[in-house]
């Protein structure tokens, strides 16, 4: 839809080191995005990032945040910080830190009320099991997750981030939705942040993450509500994360 520009995030999850992350920075300066592009390494490297993508047009992000304040909290690291440490956007609901972390909906809307108070922009993650899909429990299952969001915040501020439709079987597998399977889900999110806010819903960007690929990224991009990727894998190789960014400008 004319009005919202594309958006291509690379998430490389617990991936990376100094030699390997320069590389990969060297190849992206290299060649142009295309695109807007966010960059989302393990904390340990933002610096090295941010240092890295200095004068380009590239944001970066972290991939999680605490839903607390700065104190005593051994371990978390707090909006604050990541913003001083030169973020501008964070990564919140991934499917593997809900499953894995035990992240409840609650917790994850927690965090994306903490990030945006400090001035984070959002990515929020939602997504269904193969489980849950195969119970016909898709959208009910991303509606509840929206909702805990919506519930503490205004849909306007999921516009100021964006929300990444990420179903849960496809992320790392090989396989990936259809994109007819990705744009129902992706409308009925829009659809859901239109009953709040029409215009707010009009103009956020939903991403699609799931086992995104040069192969079939320009397929899943040119459905009329997907805006965009959240890359995992693929991101990893800058050649294959820019070649994305390419069929998201197409």
């Amino acid at each position: 839809m004319a009005g919202r520009n594309k958006l291509v995030a690379a998430n490389w999850k617990m991936n990376g080191s100094r030699a390997d992350n320069e590389r990969w920075l060297q190849a992206f300066r290299a060649a142009p995005a295309h695109c807007e592009t966010i960059v989302c390494p393990p904390y340990v490297y933002l610096q090295q990032i941010v240092q890295g993508l200095a004068g380009t047009a590239a944001g970066i992000g972290a991939q999680n945040v605490s839903e607390r304040t700065a104190g005593a909290w051994t371990g978390q690291v707090a909006a604050e910080m990541l913003l001083d440490s030169g973020a501008s956007w964070v990564i919140v609901g991934h499917s593997e830190r809900r499953a894995a972390c035990g992240e409840s909906d609650d917790v994850v809307a927690a965090k994306f009320e903490r990030a945006v108070a400090a001035g984070l922009r959002p990515i929020l993650c939602v997504g269904e099991t193969l489980a849950q899909r195969e119970q016909g429990r898709t959208q009910q299952v991303v509606a509840m997750q929206l909702d805990a969001v919506l519930r503490r915040c205004p849909a306007a501020q999921l516009a100021a981030g964006a929300v990444a439709y990420e179903p849960v079987w496809a992320i790392g597998t090989g396989r990936t939705a259809t994109p007819q399977q990705a744009q129902e889900v992706h409308a009925a999110i829009r659809s859901r942040l239109a009953s709040q806010d029409p215009a707010a819903a009009a103009v956020t960007r939903v991403l699609y993450g799931g086992s995104v690929k040069p192969a079939n990224a320009q397929e899943l991009f040119s459905q009329p509500d997907i805006d965009g990727g959240l890359i995992g894998g693929a991101s990893l190789v800058a050649a294959d994360f820019l070649a994305i960014c390419a069929a998201a400008a197409r």
